[in-house]
């Protein structure tokens, strides 16, 4: 018999936390400014006690005509205003063709305001393709540093090569940014985080660095830890040095999170989309990103297209926050029913169906996923014979959704398809398959996963038990559990992938080492070692 007792009580809960979400989502959307040119700054000469671009200059999402620019003011990075007063500042932008910001071919003003605390994203357009840019900001008696970005080849030109490098989780704590300060020498068209640029945690003792301040939930909190992160001067270099293409993972909010689920039950639903929102908008804050990013309230878009030219599309995936629960409690499973329910999801019915629009629209040579977490199959063995575990928190969590997308691809025949990944601190080559456990199918893509910056801290060159993971598991053609970065040179004929590591994150200024490097040639599914 149905208790309406119980059925009326549910249904007041749910209209309670309705309303309240509806309040919150309010709440939050009032705190942004409106972003017309109508914005009322003051044009007052003002003089910083402290450097107000102390987070220094970045750029990103370029276009074959057009970049963004960032900078955010903060003459003290480490309080939550950055210590700027609560009025809006106008600052002014210079664009030139030369490093010694000679030949200045685009100006402009921007307004900077508290409610987006103090940071500036400027969307120069009318710029050449395929060219090299130089640029600064300037605010009162401050000028920036310069900083070094480009545009992309046109939409219909074929470039010779792209060169660019891919990086994920770096824990502030956990080591020195010296990854980055070798990403900043290389030469590259462009920089790909995946994920994690932040992490969440509160400050710990005796590790190689600390955090400032508790376990993030305020937007001053995430503001705060963003603006620690930026202070690094290798992050800032690399930032300065080429444009950023960048989507977050899960620590940039709070670990392990799904969709509007929290990692451990107990937490109430309306705070913690409150929590979201204040990580959404100091991300946005925080990063090179166009104006069509803002978030509202705890929701904003970050998956979009990026070509180079004809030669390589990027598509940006976000899997975090359209994704649904992580089935088995988020253990390591054996790819039971659980896992293989055609239900579950890590990109939401929005982001799958643009993305096959995309694939199925894409000009690109290469057809590149730029996303978060590990799309190889890969079976963990136990020595009790027992089937393999996997990882549920990947996309082998999302088996269906995973074979469904590795069938489209093969189906719509997709030139060249590349996943980069991150989230997993470690370095791995995988061969695709719409079934990894089927090594007699073809394969259909491949996937690099490169490791950590520093989290984990140090890793090792030495992987135990990595012969019985290799044959158990024939896609996978590398496995390397080190700190670093990996670099990418793509042509029309090759892409090329170079496993960079730097081998001890816990002392400054340590060397890169080549690793081991990967080819895949055009029109052949599949890696094999240099």
């Amino acid at each position: 018999m149905i208790d309406l007792s119980e059925l009326r009580a549910a249904a007041r809960a749910e209209v309670h936390v309705s309303r309240r979400l509806f309040l919150a989502y309010g709440a939050a959307l009032s705190s942004l400014p409106l972003l017309g040119s109508r914005a009322e700054a003051s044009t007052r000469r003002i003089a910083f006690a402290n450097n107000p671009f102390s987070l220094g200059v970045a750029s990103g999402d370029p276009t074959d005509s057009g970049v963004v620019l960032w900078t955010r003011l903060a003459p003290k990075p480490l309080d939550p205003d950055g210590g700027m007063p609560a009025e809006a500042v106008e600052i002014s932008w210079e664009v030139a063709n030369d490093d010694g910001m000679k030949q200045i071919i685009k100006t402009g003003k921007a307004v900077a305001t508290p409610q987006l605390g103090h940071s500036v994203r400027v969307e120069v357009e009318g710029l050449k393709p395929d060219r090299w840019y130089w640029y600064r900001f300037n605010v009162g008696d401050a000028t920036s540093p310069v900083g070094r970005t480009r545009t992309f080849p046109a939409l219909d030109i074929m470039p010779e090569k792209l060169r660019f490098a891919f990086a994920s989780c770096s824990h502030w704590e956990q080591g020195f940014f010296t990854a980055y300060q070798h990403m900043a020498k290389e030469e590259l068209d462009v920089a790909i985080h995946l994920g994690d640029y932040i992490y969440e945690y509160a400050g710990r003792e005796n590790l190689v660095r600390k955090h400032a301040g508790p376990k993030l939930r305020t937007l001053g909190d995430y503001r705060i830890r963003h603006a620690q992160y930026k202070t690094d001067p290798h992050l800032q270099a690399a930032h300065s040095r080429c444009p950023w293409v960048v989507t977050w993972d899960d620590h940039e909010f709070e670990n392990n999170y799904a969709n509007n689920i929290p990692e451990h039950a107990g937490v109430d639903p309306v705070e913690f989309l409150e929590q979201r929102a204040n990580a959404y908008q100091a991300y946005y804050e925080s990063m090179p990103l166009r104006p069509n990013s803002l978030p509202h309230g705890p929701n904003m878009k970050l998956y979009r297209t990026l070509p180079f030219g004809r030669l390589a599309t990027f598509q940006v995936l976000d899997t975090r926050q359209y994704r649904s629960d992580q089935p088995n409690n988020d253990h390591a499973s054996e790819l039971n029913e659980a896992a293989l329910n055609p239900k579950n999801t890590l990109l939401g019915e929005k982001q799958a169906n643009w993305l096959k629009s995309a694939l199925l629209t894409s000009t690109g040579h290469w057809n590149v996923l730029a996303q978060q977490v590990m799309m190889g199959m890969v079976g963990y063995v136990r020595p009790d014979g027992k089937p393999p575990l996997y990882s549920m928190d990947q996309w082998p969590g999302y088996a269906a959704e995973r074979m469904k997308l590795a069938q489209f691809i093969a189906d719509r025949r997709v030139p060249n398809p590349v996943v980069l990944t991150g989230d997993i601190h470690s370095n791995w080559v995988n061969d695709l398959r719409v079934d990894d456990r089927k090594p007699e199918t073809p394969v259909v893509a491949t996937e690099f996963v490169g490791t950590s910056i520093t989290s984990g801290g140090n890793g090792t060159p030495v992987v135990l038990g990595l012969e019985r993971l290799l044959a158990a598991n024939p896609g996978v053609k590398f496995h390397n559990r080190q700190r670093g970065y990996v670099t990418c040179t793509v042509t029309p004929k090759s892409w090329t992938s170079d496993y960079r590591v730097v081998e001890n994150v816990t002392k400054a200024d340590e060397p890169v080492k080549a690793l081991k490097s990967f080819i895949v040639e055009s029109g052949k599914p599949g890696a094999h070692a240099v």
